[in-house]
């Protein structure tokens, strides 16, 4: 199977630095529509869906190797490697910003710099680590979605997205969830929600960029600082925004910290 279909990659601009944009659950490509056109003049920008995505090649979805952010990782080092990628700028929001720097760290050379947007790696309440989630918690918001696909999108979208005085943003954001195939989406919710990266971090080689929006339910702020604190070469820069997807809500303030990093 093509790694071109089988993620449905785009591949557009004038330059040779590669930049890679991974969108986040429940997501696809074209939540980057307002970021990376911005950056074509000078970098090769990559876009793409994860298995499961989008319009991703669904018969290419594993259950077993995607029941682990580590399989999506996998695929990530492997477009790397179909595009030649290397000493690149990777660009991953939510739960894709840990699928990045699992990739980064499964091979060093394809990304010379990793920008992650609204990380988490884990999301769990864990002793003084607060996560943002008690198990409890954790437990119900996969149960509900096991047992209401549309109504979790519907109830969840405005919370993740925040911004309530713009609902067109919670609205495309329900929508890309209800698109998503309910079967997989619980799947990936479960890879997403139970993970744990945090031991991965201080194995990542490269510098991060770490953006962390001032109020988010899904990533706070005290998420956002552990993640600089615990990779090597990262910084943290704390958006003028809200919400779970500054991708959408505050595309601006995103560009400009990309620009004044790279």
């Amino acid at each position: 199977m093509s790694i071109i279909t089988r993620n449905n990659i785009k591949v557009s601009g004038e330059g040779q630095t590669p930049m890679i944009f991974a969108h986040g659950f429940g997501c696809d490509q074209n939540m980057w529509r307002f970021i990376a056109p911005e950056f074509e003049r000078d970098h090769k920008v990559i876009l793409f869906d994860h298995v499961g995505a989008g319009r991703s090649d669904l018969a290419a979805y594993d259950q077993a190797k995607y029941a682990t952010l580590d399989g999506y990782a996998d695929d990530i080092v492997e477009i790397c490697e179909a595009l030649n990628v290397e000493h690149g700028v990777f660009v991953g929001h939510s739960v894709s910003a840990m699928i990045g720097a699992l990739a980064s760290i499964k091979s060093p050379g394809h990304f010379e710099k990793l920008v992650l947007v609204c990380p988490s790696p884990c999301y769990l309440n864990d002793g003084a680590y607060q996560g943002g989630f008690s198990q409890q918690q954790l437990e119900e918001l996969l149960e509900f979605l096991d047992e209401n696909h549309m109504g979790w999108s519907a109830q969840m979208a405005p919370i993740i997205m925040g911004n309530t005085e713009r609902p067109e943003l919670s609205e495309e954001l329900e929508n890309s969830f209800c698109r998503t195939d309910p079967d997989i989406a619980r799947k990936f919710a479960r890879a997403t929600f139970l993970s744990d990266n945090r031991a991965d971090l201080a194995s990542v080689p490269s510098p991060c960029l770490v953006l962390q929006c001032k109020e988010d339910v899904i990533a706070g702020q005290q998420v956002g600082k552990y993640v600089e604190e615990h990779i090597p070469e990262a910084r943290l820069t704390l958006l003028d925004a809200y919400g779970h997807c500054p991708n959408l809500s505050a595309p601006d303030q995103v560009i400009k910290a990309m620009r004044d990093f790279l």
